[in-house]
């Protein structure tokens, strides 16, 4: 398994369907788990080391509210750690919780309910070293481009 993807509970799916529909698109063999850091962290660790004994390669931590869950998984591995802080009644404070990590200990933090980024970015990652993954992204991102060239072309004629 090259992602697992923790939530920090199951109410966060919606979110994490965005990154799974795009890692699925390019093939990323990945998990997707709940583990919360505040009602389970003796779980979490478990979680995070059944993860990788499985060859995870980088972790994505789904959060909101007061969303230290990709804090904590930096705090227990030295792998890549990508986190989405999850809307809510004030998404904010989700977004502060994970970005704002102490020196030494950085999370790479995409948008509000930004999950299909985080899957983006992860992918992005992966390329780095396997050529057959960046020239399948490096074509994904050509016909992005492409869309939104005929986009404009189609509102000019």
């Amino acid at each position: 398994m090259d992602i697992c993807i923790i939530l920090g509970s199951k109410s966060d799916l919606p979110v994490a369907n965005k990154c799974t529909a795009i890692l699925q698109e390019f093939n990323i063999d990945h998990e997707v788990r709940v583990a919360s850091a505040h009602r389970a962290p003796k779980y979490l660790e478990g979680v995070i080391g059944d993860a990788i004994n499985g060859g995870c390669k980088i972790f994505i931590g789904m959060a909101g509210m007061a969303a230290a869950l990709p804090g904590v998984i930096a705090s227990m591995t030295t792998l890549p750690v990508i986190g989405v802080p999850v809307g809510g009644k004030v998404p904010l404070d989700s977004l502060l919780s994970i970005v704002q990590m102490p020196p030494g200990m950085p999370v790479a933090t995409v948008g509000v309910d930004r999950g299909d980024n985080a899957g983006v970015l992860a992918i992005q990652m992966l390329a780095l070293s396997d050529t057959d993954l960046h020239s399948r992204f490096v074509n994904w991102r050509e016909d992005r481009t492409a869309r939104v060239i005929a986009d404009d072309e189609s509102l000019r004629a």
